[in-house]
C-alpha cells in the first residue's frame, strides 16, 4: 500500500469551542503537518470522530483507497460530530465513516421526518438535507446504535428491561454520556420527550469510549450510552435497554464524502468496504480493537484482506 500523511488532531471538546472557532474565522484542523484547509492534488483527506470505531474505519476507507491507487491523508480522533461536521463543510475533510441516523438527526436540529426509522427510510431522508456539495455512498448492512446500557445488577435491581422502564427511577440515577449528548435530540432532550425521562445528573465522558465504559464498570455512573457494537457489552454481560420508540434511528455505516473529490477508482474502493462490511464482522474487528488492544490500521488490514479488497 501506498505511503500516506496521518495527522493526529486532537482537537476540540465542545461545540462552544468550535462554534468560537469558526465564528473567528479559525481552521478547526490546524495541525503540524502544515496541510492546507483543503486536500490538493487528487490527495483524499480521511478524517475520523473521537471513538475506536470511527478510527477502525477510517482506516478500512483509506487503505482501501490506497489500493485503487488513490492518494490519502488521514486525520483521526478530531473530535465530535458538531466539531468534524465544520471542517467538513470548511473542506478540510473530504471523507468521514457517518452513521445514517445520526448524521440525519444532527443535519435536521432533531425535527426528523415522522415515521422514519428503518435504515432505508433514514438514508432517503437523508439526502434532502446533505449538505451542499457531497453525498453520501450506498450505505452497509453494519450497523452500532447508541442505547442505554446499565449493569446485570442495576438491571435487576430497578427491573429494566427498556428505556420506558427508567421514568419513575431516573431521578435517583446518574447518566454517563458525551458532553454533546446532553443537547443532541437523541441524547437528553429526546429521552424527556419520547420517555418522560429525566436523570439526576450527566457526568460528562466520552462518545461510547473508554470513559464511558469504565464509569459504568466502576459504578460511577448507573446507565451508560454505550454504542450496540462495542465488545464491553457482552463480556460485561451488560443489559442493553430496549428502545420501543425508535428514539435512536438506525445507525448504518455510510460513507459521508465531497462530491468534488469522488473519483470512479475511490467509488469503487469505498463500495467494496460497504458490501464487505456487516454488523457481526465490524463487532468482531472492533473487538480487536478495544479488547486485544490491537492498533486500527493492522486491524483495518486483516479486515481488507479477509474480505479480497485490495
Amino acid at each position: 500500500m501506498s505511503r500516506r500523511t496521518r495527522t493526529t488532531a486532537y482537537l476540540f471538546a465542545t461545540i462552544a469551542v468550535a462554534g468560537t472557532l469558526t465564528a473567528c474565522g479559525g481552521d478547526p484542523l490546524d495541525s503540524d503537518s502544515g496541510s492546507g484547509s483543503e486536500s490538493d492534488g487528487g490527495t483524499i483527506v480521511v478524517g475520523s470522530a473521537n471513538f475506536p470505531e470511527s478510527e477502525l474505519l477510517m482506516e478500512m476507507y483509506a487503505q482501501a483507497l490506497e489500493a485503487e491507487g488513490v492518494e490519502v491523508e488521514t486525520k483521526p480522533n478530531i473530535g465530535s460530530r458538531e466539531v468534524y461536521m465544520e471542517a467538513f463543510k470548511g473542506g478540510d475533510i473530504d471523507l468521514l465513516p457517518e452513521y445514517n441516523g445520526g448524521l440525519l438527526s444532527y443535519l435536521t436540529e432533531g425535527n426528523m421526518p415522522e415515521g422514519v426509522s428503518a435504515p432505508e427510510d433514514v438514508y432517503t431522508a437523508l439526502q434532502d438535507v446533505l449538505p451542499e456539495g457531497s453525498q453520501t455512498l450506498p450505505q452497509s448492512a453494519a450497523e452500532d446504535k447508541d442505547s442505554l446500557t446499565v449493569t446485570k445488577e442495576t438491571a435487576e435491581k430497578y427491573s429494566l428491561t427498556s428505556i420506558e422502564d427508567l421514568a419513575p427511577v431516573a431521578k435517583d440515577l446518574t447518566l454517563g454520556a458525551s458532553p454533546e449528548f446532553k443537547k443532541r435530540a437523541q441524547g437528553v432532550p429526546g429521552l424527556e420527550k419520547s420517555y418522560g425521562v429525566t436523570f439526576k445528573e450527566l457526568t460528562p465522558t466520552d462518545p461510547g469510549g473508554p470513559l464511558t465504559i469504565a464509569a459504568l464498570k466502576k459504578g460511577d455512573v448507573d446507565v451508560a450510552n454505550v454504542f450496540t457494537t462495542d465488545s464491553a457489552i457482552p463480556t460485561n454481560d451488560w443489559v442493553v435497554l430496549e428502545d420501543p420508540k425508535n428514539l435512536f434511528l438506525a445507525q448504518n455505516v455510510v460513507p459521508l464524502i465531497r462530491s468534488e473529490v469522488l473519483t470512479d477508482d475511490a467509488e469503487t474502493a469505498l463500495n467494496s468496504v460497504s458490501e464487505a462490511l456487516t454488523t457481526d464482522n465490524l463487532a468482531d474487528a472492533l473487538a480487536k480493537v478495544q479488547v486485544d488492544k490491537a492498533d486500527p490500521a493492522t486491524v483495518a488490514e486483516e479486515f481488507l484482506a479477509d474480505n479480497g479488497i485490495g
